[in-house]
């Protein structure tokens, strides 16, 4: 069995008004989850259920120290589950809502990556690269 990338989403999600680093980062999670469907892993590998599916998010915030991990892992619905949590997304002024988070003006965005892959047994459909770069691309495209 060899496990191998089926999808990469990405994501991107802000607190405007809590500075809450835990709550972008579940965002940009659920974001890229918003927009993927791994349609094929039931339809080309004809797999009933999502054992052997493994989903990696790495998530930039600008705290990654006060992520709490739990939240981000449960915003992903399938699959074994790991986390990266690293210094990144952004930090911008905002305004000052009193009723939302006193004292708290600044506005904070996370990224998020998530990377699906799937093991792939010896009856199963499986292209062996070198490296990961993909095959030619069409003429003109950028």
């Amino acid at each position: 069995m060899a496990r191998r990338r089926f999808a990469i989403e990405l994501g991107y999600a802000a607190d405007l008004h809590g500075e809450d680093m835990t709550k972008a980062a579940v965002r940009a999670v659920r974001d890229a989850v918003s927009r993927i469907c791994l349609c094929g892993i039931v339809e080309i590998f004809g797999r009933g259920d999502f054992s052997g599916v493994y989903v990696h998010a790495d998530v930039a915030v600008p705290e990654p120290a006060s992520v709490d991990r739990d939240a981000v892992l449960a915003a992903i619905p399938i699959g074994e589950k790991t986390l990266t949590v690293t210094p990144g997304g952004l930090r911008a002024a905002g305004i000052e809502v009193p009723c939302f988070g006193p004292g708290v003006s600044s506005i904070v965005a996370a990224c998020a990556a998530l990377t699906v892959s799937i093991e792939i047994g010896d009856g199963e459909t499986q292209k062996e690269q070198s490296g990961s770069r993909a095959g030619s691309c069409a003429a003109g495209a950028e």
